[in-house]
């Protein structure tokens, strides 16, 4: 091998690891990128420490829809919450009862511990441009009842699409 094509073999892989970082970096600012799931709040939909890819572009194109779990962004910290109202609804929560504007919807994604300890809530209006937010842990969950309050959809980073850590838990999160 001469001298040139040892040259030119060497600027073509280096053209092709620079186009790779450059495409990762764009898929992970713009496209997806990764959270960790920070306490028990989405229990049992997600666990501690688990590792979550959520879609940052979809709610450039489209608007959160109820039963989406999504990613809040907050100064401090980041929260992973489902989504249960949307903007003009009124929210109700009697014991185990959801009831969006007085009519009441299944949460089968919660188990019946979460559903007997949610307690009551509401009514209360969901303003323009927000979304009421609960973990699926109702007991000790920090959300729009209790301390995140209504969220605005600008502070909604990214839709949560796959668990992919730990490994054995590779799995839709919806």
């Amino acid at each position: 091998m001469t001298e040139g094509k040892k040259k030119n073999e060497w600027l073509e892989w280096i053209k092709a690891i620079i186009i790779a970082v450059l495409i990762a970096l764009f898929l992970r600012t713009f496209i997806f990128a990764t959270s960790i799931v920070d306490g028990e709040s989405m229990y049992p939909t997600l666990e501690n420490g688990e590792r979550v890819i959520f879609n940052k572009i979809v709610y450039l194109l489209d608007e959160p829809e109820r039963g989406d779990i999504v990613i809040i962004e907050r100064p401090l910290k980041n929260y992973v919450k489902r989504v249960i109202g949307l903007p003009g609804e009124t929210i109700e929560i009697n014991g185990s009862n959801l009831l969006i504007n007085g009519k009441e919807v299944k949460q089968s994604y919660l188990t019946e511990e979460a559903l007997r300890q949610t307690g009551n809530y509401g009514p209360i209006e969901v303003p323009p441009d927000s979304y009421f937010v609960m973990g699926d842990n109702r007991a000790i969950s920090k959300d729009s009842r209790n301390g995140l309050g209504f969220i605005e959809e600008g502070n909604i980073i990214g839709r949560s699409e796959f668990i992919i850590f730990p490994f054995d838990e590779w799995s839709m999160t919806r």
